[in-house]
């Protein structure tokens, strides 16, 4: 029975170190979410305006925090203009950044014809 009790002490052992992983992963994955959709949101904004709108001006861009859950994600994107024989475009690059005890940053890059 003793040594039952062992073996079945390091399973339960086992179990928890990987329920505490699995916590951890659905807290990134949550994140991760969030700052996806932030940063989809505001891309599909951009694409909207017109061309000549101020913030689609070349250059780089403070685009403010958003707050979701109690966590901070700062915005912020770049749009450059790239010439190409079939058509000029302008090239937005949005990048969002968040700290839930690790700094993390994500970001898309998406193209609009001129």
């Amino acid at each position: 029975v003793l040594i039952c009790m062992v073996f079945l002490a390091i399973g339960l052992l086992a179990i928890a170190s990987l329920q505490v992983t699995s916590v951890r992963g659905n807290f990134f994955s949550n994140n991760l979410m969030q700052a996806t959709y932030v940063a989809q949101d505001r891309l599909e904004f951009l694409k909207s305006l017109p061309l000549n709108d101020p913030p689609l001006a070349i250059g780089n861009h403070d685009d403010g925090t958003a707050v979701i859950s109690d966590l901070t994600f700062n915005r912020s994107y770049s749009v450059g203009s790239v010439f190409d024989p079939n058509g000029d475009y302008l090239k937005i690059d949005y990048m969002v950044r968040w700290n839930d005890g690790t700094d993390h940053h994500i970001s898309f890059s998406t193209r609009r014809s001129q």
